[in-house]
């Protein structure tokens, strides 16, 4: 289980600052380094998720977007100063939930 919450973490740092990265170059004007940045990060991401000792992709990668919507409010805290609201964390708090369920339910 530990793998497996690691493998999520390095996934959405790579997914989500590829994405930041991407989003800042060509929205806050900072150029294409930026953005080339960002596509790498993206493709790290990928090999991050083939990682997990999971077998099934659709599995995965639906537990993942779970992983996506808390680490997402994570970064924009971070690094955009957003103040996420008790509904934004709310809704964090059970997509984390359907992580666990998804992922770690005996099978």
């Amino acid at each position: 289980m530990l793998r497996s919450i690691i493998l999520f973490i390095l996934a959405a740092i790579a997914e989500i600052g590829g994405a930041w990265l991407v989003w800042q170059g060509l929205r806050e004007n900072k150029g294409l380094v930026w953005v080339g940045a960002g596509v790498v990060s993206l493709g790290i991401y990928g090999f991050f998720a083939s990682f997990q000792t999971d077998p099934n992709f659709g599995r995965v990668l639906a537990a993942y977007g779970g992983v996506f919507v808390a680490g997402s409010l994570a970064w924009g805290i971070i690094f955009d100063k957003f103040q996420p609201d008790r509904y934004d964390l709310i809704g964090a708090a059970i997509c984390l939930l359907g992580v666990g369920v998804i992922m770690f339910a005996p099978r």
